[in-house]
């Protein structure tokens, strides 16, 4: 009898296939990053970190008796990593070229990982840390008091104007005033391009501090080009999930400028060795051993963010997101922002139908549509019913749909709500999937003519 976890491992595939996610964090990757994730790499340990000697841009250059010297010279607590080492090398050196970093860490385990790592290598208890408000679309790592990381630094906020973007004139007052170790900027909602260079006029003023830059959802948009990159901007740090935009398996990275050198001794405590000090952080730091398989699933789908390609995917994604934000605004929904510059929608439902995030969620999850219930900036909904939803188009742009399909979306999504306006509040508790029967089949169908890739 076949253990049931494959059951269920096939009724996910299934839901994938009959649905359309337009969840923003979410992605689909090939069938050479689901190779690699489900490899025979699972089975070694490799605590340490391979020899960064010559590490070059192509980072393909190996041969059998460069190979055995550098096992020489490896930081790893384990035996039998030549093949490991190359695997990860690889990772790092495209992931550098990729982002014009000096150095790449790959192995975190996800995007909150990386953000830890950051702040233990640059701060200590109770140091400050500026960055954006969760409620203005931050992120939970960022500073909110549930995490653990609230617990240990001070954090500051910075939150949005009336249009939307950053409060530039509140950020540089409290960093002035305030002189963080780090000023972060990042989030998990929010639909414009942070000026990078406005921010970065404040190393002038602020030479101990770190300027870090948590690009987790548009990863994918700076590699394909359509998004400016912190780094070539001067920030020092930029952190990101290995998912979402840049279609990789779960997982997190950060990339930094600077000395790049053996993480065995301990340098100097200076921004120049940034990359030492975050190493040191995120092992033995923070982590423990490297998902090594996951490592190589990230070499992968750098590998193939590299090419040509991948920047008109991230084109699209871009031309997506704005053509739904525009039919969605056709439908009568409210956006923050009044659009997107991004890959990402945030819609206000309570104020556009009276209608709270979370009931709006289920309803469109009944017909097939994926999305997750969100706070808008200054919400007044309690945290399980906030009064927006986040949407997004990476996925979807995988799966091959163009602007065409996404009216259909935004159209669909409308008359969902119609019928939810039309449901008392009792009846709302007791949603069914009977009053979308005839959506959920159209969503269906649309589904079905983009195939899923790598299943």
């Amino acid at each position: 009898m076949s253990d049931p976890v494959f059951n269920l491992i096939n009724s996910e595939k299934t839901r994938q296939q009959e649905g359309l996610e337009l969840i923003p964090s979410e992605n689909y990757v090939s069938k050479a990053v689901l190779e690699a994730a489900g490899s025979v790499l699972t089975n070694k340990y490799s605590e340490g970190y391979p020899s960064f000697d010559g590490i070059g841009k192509d980072g393909e250059f190996w041969d059998e008796a460069r190979v055995a010297e550098e096992q020489l010279k490896n930081f790893r607590y384990y035996g039998g990593q030549e093949n490991i080492d190359r695997i990860e090398r690889l990772a790092i050196s495209r992931a550098c070229r990729l982002f014009h970093a000096d150095h790449a860490n790959v192995q975190p385990h996800s995007g909150a990982n990386a953000n830890e790592a950051v702040y233990w290598a640059w701060c200590k208890p109770g140091d400050k840390i500026l960055a954006m408000n969760l409620s203005a679309g931050g992120h939970l790592t960022h500073g909110s008091p549930v995490t653990r990381s609230a617990h240990i630094y001070h954090f500051l906020a910075y939150g949005v104007d009336a249009s939307g973007d950053i409060d530039y004139t509140a950020l540089e007052k409290i960093a002035l005033a305030e002189k963080p170790k780090i000023i972060l900027v990042g989030y998990s909602a929010f639909m414009k391009i942070p000026d990078f260079a406005r921010i970065a006029k404040l190393k002038d003023k602020l030479p101990d501090t770190l300027f870090m830059a948590d690009m987790a959802h548009v990863a994918g948009l700076i590699a394909g080009g359509v998004h400016p990159n912190p780094l070539d901007f001067g920030f020092h740090v930029m952190t990101t999930t290995t998912h979402k935009t840049l279609r990789g398996p779960r997982g997190g990275m950060i990339l930094s400028k600077g000395n790049v050198a053996s993480p065995l001794k301990k340098p100097e405590h200076t921004l120049e060795n940034i990359p030492i000090l975050i190493d040191r952080s995120v092992f033995p730091g923070t982590q423990g051993g490297p998902l090594e398989h996951i490592i190589a699933a990230k070499a992968v789908a750098f590998g193939e963010a590299l090419k040509p390609e991948f920047k008109t995917y991230a084109k699209n994604i871009v031309k997506n997101a704005k053509a739904l934000a525009d039919a969605l605004k056709q439908e009568g929904f409210v956006l923050e922002g009044d659009g997107t510059e991004n890959h990402l929608v945030l819609v206000n439902v309570k104020q556009s139908f009276g209608i709270d995030g979370k009931f709006f969620e289920k309803a469109l999850d009944c017909v097939g549509l994926n999305l997750n219930a969100n706070a808008v900036p200054s919400d007044k909904g309690a945290a399980f019913r906030p009064s927006g939803v986040r949407l997004g188009t990476p996925a979807i742009t995988t799966r091959g749909l163009g602007v065409a399909e996404m009216k259909v979306i935004a159209h669909w999504m409308k008359r969902v709500i119609n019928i939810c306006v039309g449901i008392g509040e009792e009846a709302r508790l007791d949603l069914g999937e009977a009053e979308f029967a005839e959506i959920r089949k159209e969503v269906k169908n649309l589904a079905l003519k983009f195939p899923v890739p790598g299943i």
